[in-house]
């Protein structure tokens, strides 16, 4: 793939996904063993795909990946499930489908392939029904969030999980492309949106995560919601869009747009903006802070008197989930390390007047960075 920014090399893809998937779940095996759990619960949902590839419909039927200290890993899928199940890569990752029918009480089937556990750790996304039918099936075990020991092993994306993020961020890039020709004067914030959904799903996309398209004032609202709102000269517009690609793994970047010049102030304003973003991105590399990040963009906001327009993190992590591990933000301490991957986002936000933020995903290399997203950061004014 060509048109990455990059601030080191990047490995090629060498692995299969097969194998990418059985390191998963032996890494996982091995983390659940050194936490002192007993096994892990996985249903339907980011972490169950992340460990398998398999991405089950989240049903009132209890479909859940068991993951035991030691032993074989099993599944538990309701029997007209089992066909969808096999057609997964499950069927080549060795993980035996344990089958319930209807009549059956599959939370009493699941307890009884972790005999006298006493820990066991829940996926963060399980509903609470299921929580609390496994927490009465398997009355002696403690039930503890599973994120600490996933999140740390989802926050280090392999060299194919970057491809595919790499991927997602040329088909949102191929979206930003588009957008200048959908921007006009006398429509709506909505009709806008609606043509940047269809692109997205015409890049390659499978679904459609979000479309912010925030004009004027409405530009100093982080998540803006589409409106009916009429475009007019003169205004600024933050798009910030993302979706999931088939492969489940998301992308999310956002560009700044004008109905004609802005006012001089507003021009100043988003080049400091840019400035910042374009600093905090060339600090990416490993052994520096997660926190240190968001100071180099913060800062650089502060030296321009626009720190308390600044009013969110600078970034979060991306994967299978648009919002993940690593955050990046004051407070966190976390060290960056090779593939992890996140947003580094600033933004400026004038309540009553409009708003300005550039987006780009970001994966930490061994050496640098590479960006996932590659269209131009400057200002697009629409004439």
């Amino acid at each position: 793939m060509s048109g990455r920014d990059t601030g080191s090399s990047l490995a090629g893809v060498t692995t299969s996904d097969t194998a990418d998937l059985q390191s998963r779940l032996q890494r996982t095996v091995e983390a659940v063993g050194a936490s002192g759990l007993d096994g892990l619960l996985v249903s339907p949902g980011p972490d169950l795909r992340y460990l398998t590839g398999y991405d089950a419909i989240p049903l009132e039927r209890l479909t859940c990946l068991v993951v035991p200290a030691s032993g074989p890993v099993r599944i538990v899928v309701p029997a007209l499930e089992v066909a969808a199940a096999m057609a997964s890569p499950i069927a080549d990752l060795g993980v035996e489908v344990v089958s319930w029918q209807e009549t059956q009480d599959p939370y009493v089937l699941t307890g009884s392939l972790l005999p006298g556990a006493q820990r066991v750790a829940v996926d963060d996304h399980m509903w609470a029904v299921k929580v609390l039918a496994l927490r009465d099936a398997m009355p002696t075990a403690l039930q503890s969030p599973a994120g600490p020991v996933l999140q740390e092993l989802r926050m280090r994306k392999s060299a194919v999980e970057v491809d595919s993020l790499l991927r997602a961020g040329e088909a949102i890039d191929a979206v930003h492309a588009q957008v200048a020709g959908f921007l006009r004067t006398g429509r709506t914030e909505r009709e806008v949106g609606a043509d940047i959904a269809d692109a997205i799903l015409a890049a390659g996309h499978e679904r459609v995560d979000f479309v912010i398209v925030a004009s004027g004032p409405n530009g100093a609202s982080p998540h803006h919601e589409l409106s009916d709102r009429i475009l007019q000269a003169g205004d600024t517009v933050v798009v910030d869009i993302g979706g999931t690609m088939p492969d489940g793994y998301c992308s999310d970047s956002t560009r700044m747009y004008s109905l004609g010049e802005p006012p001089s102030a507003v021009r100043a304003e988003f080049e400091a903006l840019r400035e910042a973003q374009a600093l905090a991105v060339a600090a990416v590399r490993p052994g520096v802070s997660c926190e240190s990040i968001d100071a180099v963009a913060r800062d650089h906001l502060a030296t321009a008197g626009l720190a308390e327009f600044f009013i969110h993190r600078t970034g979060h992590g991306i994967g299978l989930e648009t919002h993940e591990e690593p955050y990046i933000i004051e407070g966190n301490s976390r060290l960056l390390e090779p593939g992890m991957a996140f947003s580094i986002e600033p933004g400026v936000y004038r309540a009553g007047s409009h708003g300005a933020r550039i987006e780009d995903i970001v994966v930490c290399t061994e050496d640098g960075f590479v960006t996932c997203n590659n269209r131009p950061h400057g200002l697009v004014v629409v004439e």
